[in-house]
């Protein structure tokens, strides 16, 4: 590890808004991954505040989180990333700036059953998250994540996509439109959203992080889905062909598969 990564890996355990744990630190004497010590108790312990908690996944240096956050005080948030380097510019930020409803975990996002109790989460955000074109399993829009995300989510809570991948928007679709899920709101380009559009969610919606500009600038339209995730039968997996994103690397072809609305995609 160079001497500047480990510079801000001791920084962050300085910092009270930072949670640092690998999966190493899970495991008990036995053995056996343990449940983290703030498992149901971030409201209480940690936030000191009875908001609504929503977790950004995959949060990269905290961008949404921390604009979020600053939009809306009286709710609490929390950026998730396993790669800490990245994370500490935004918990930097957010220490500075004294922001005291935002927080950042640094963990696997398969572990966070052990860190959310059940119905501890009120929303999801997945902001630019790598499709994983090779292996569904990763994904985290994908049918085994969302089991994940029953365990700590709200019934009917809220899953916020927003992506510059045509080939994640398909996926997501097909696998709602499999299960029976109706998207609360679904955009192939969100620069062109009915003028009828909730202000909040334009809010939201206009916070951009580095990824949406550097794909902005290659002409990406960016896109965006919102559905409620509630208890329910075992979610099934899409099994359709979809067009990898051209301009990712991807070992192979594959045949294209429309989008439930008809549209072929772009």
């Amino acid at each position: 590890m160079g001497k500047g990564k480990l510079r801000k890996f001791q920084d962050m355990d300085r910092m009270p808004n930072v949670f640092q744990y690998p999966y190493g630190s899970l495991l008990g004497t036995d053995g056996q991954l343990q449940d983290a010590p703030m498992k149901g108790r971030w409201r209480k312990d940690i936030f000191h505040h009875d908001g609504p908690l929503t977790l950004e996944l995959g949060c990269g240096k905290g961008e949404y989180s921390l604009a979020l956050a600053r939009l809306h005080p009286e709710r609490l948030y929390i950026g998730i990333d396993i790669k800490g380097a990245r994370m500490w510019t935004g918990a930097r930020q957010a220490t500075d700036e004294g922001l005291r409803n935002v927080a950042f975990l640094r963990t696997s996002i398969e572990l966070l059953p052990l860190f959310f109790a059940p119905r501890e989460a009120d929303e999801i955000w997945l902001t630019f998250s790598d499709p994983q074109m090779k292996n569904h399993r990763k994904r985290l829009s994908g049918s085994m994540m969302l089991e994940r995300y029953r365990l700590f989510l709200k019934d009917g809570g809220t899953i916020h996509l927003k992506t510059d991948s045509n080939f994640l928007f398909t996926y997501t679709r097909l696998l709602l439109d499999l299960n029976g899920i109706k998207p609360l709101m679904a955009s192939r380009n969100i620069d062109r959203l009915p003028p009828s559009t909730d202000p909040e969610t334009l809010e939201a919606l206009s916070i951009r992080t580095y990824y949406e500009s550097q794909w902005r600038e290659r002409g990406i339209d960016i896109k965006y889905l919102c559905f409620a995730l509630s208890q329910g039968p075992a979610l099934k997996e899409p099994q359709d062909h979809i067009e990898p994103d051209p301009y990712r690397s991807f070992g192979r072809n594959r045949q294209t598969r429309p989008a439930p609305n008809g549209e072929t995609p772009a």
